[in-house]
């Protein structure tokens, strides 16, 4: 994984995704590259050509605000995509976390999701791992080689696209949740390990990690289909753990009076 040049391959990554029809430019015949080419880019954004061509060879680090702003405009970036090219191109401003020894959950807040009996409440880590679950949390992803992995879960799990019947959606969201999880902290050992070993087992991570999405985990209406109670449609709501910076508070609920919520209930009382 190439961290000498994050701010370079962030944006050729996101101008690849463009197409020139997409924003009313004529498509031409000898088109030899993906995407917007360089001098549209920076037609769009409002800089030389000159310029944007030094910031994508990462000889130029440290554009202004203004810049940014106007880079993030040109490549339609959404909200969570525009904040972390700010990360990219001011890393001095953001405090690092840092990746020192392993990451603990509270006591605290242990015993506040053991409280919720009938709610499926996970924490993950910065990388995706599962550090602690409730009962009922625990149960909604047990029964898989990667129920504590939640990114080797769905790109290595043989039985990832059954328990997600809409893995494709589940997938790009995770790759994307990641890359907002870690920032430019992009030099995690753990890190490295976690996409090189995605990267040579699966070909669906390797091209969605080439994306460069960002996609801030908050909430979400997701699919199961578990092993043992059959399909499950849940709501999520993703909460930060002020209290260790880089931890997500996961908590799941079905529509009240809603099959799913039997299911929920069936699955709660088969693992009391």
């Amino acid at each position: 994984m190439d961290t000498e040049n994050l701010l370079g391959q962030f944006l050729r990554a996101r101008r690849e995704l463009l197409q020139p029809e997409d924003l009313g430019m004529p498509v031409g015949a000898r088109r030899r590259v993906a995407g917007l080419r360089r001098e549209e880019v920076a037609r769009l954004a409002g800089v030389s050509t000159d310029y944007y061509i030094r910031l994508e060879q990462g000889r130029e680090r440290h554009p202004s605000a203004q810049v940014v702003d106007a880079l993030a405009r040109a490549l339609e970036l959404e909200d969570d995509a525009a904040a972390h090219l700010h990360r990219l191109a001011h890393p001095a401003i953001e405090s690092r976390r840092s990746s020192q020894g392993p990451e603990r959950v509270s006591d605290a807040l242990l015993r506040m999701m053991a409280a919720w009996p009938r709610t499926p409440a996970v924490v993950l880590g910065r990388r995706m791992t599962v550090l602690a679950a409730n009962t009922l949390g625990e149960a909604l992803f047990a029964g898989h080689a990667y129920s504590d992995d939640l990114m080797r879960l769905v790109f290595l799990d043989p039985d990832a696209r059954t328990f997600y019947p809409d893995w494709d959606r589940v997938a790009a969201n995770t790759v994307g949740g990641l890359r907002s999880s870690i920032g430019t902290d992009y030099d995690d050992p753990e890190l490295v390990e976690l996409v090189g070993e995605l990267s040579l087992k699966s070909a669906a991570f390797r091209e969605l990690w080439a994306r460069h999405d960002i996609r801030q985990k908050t909430h979400e209406t997701k699919r199961f289909r578990h092993p043992l109670v059959g399909e499950l449609i849940l709501h999520y709501e993703s909460l930060t753990v002020n209290s260790a910076p880089g931890q997500q508070l996961v908590v799941y609920q079905a529509d009240p009076g809603s099959p799913s919520e039997e299911r929920l209930s069936l699955l709660g009382s088969l693992t009391a």
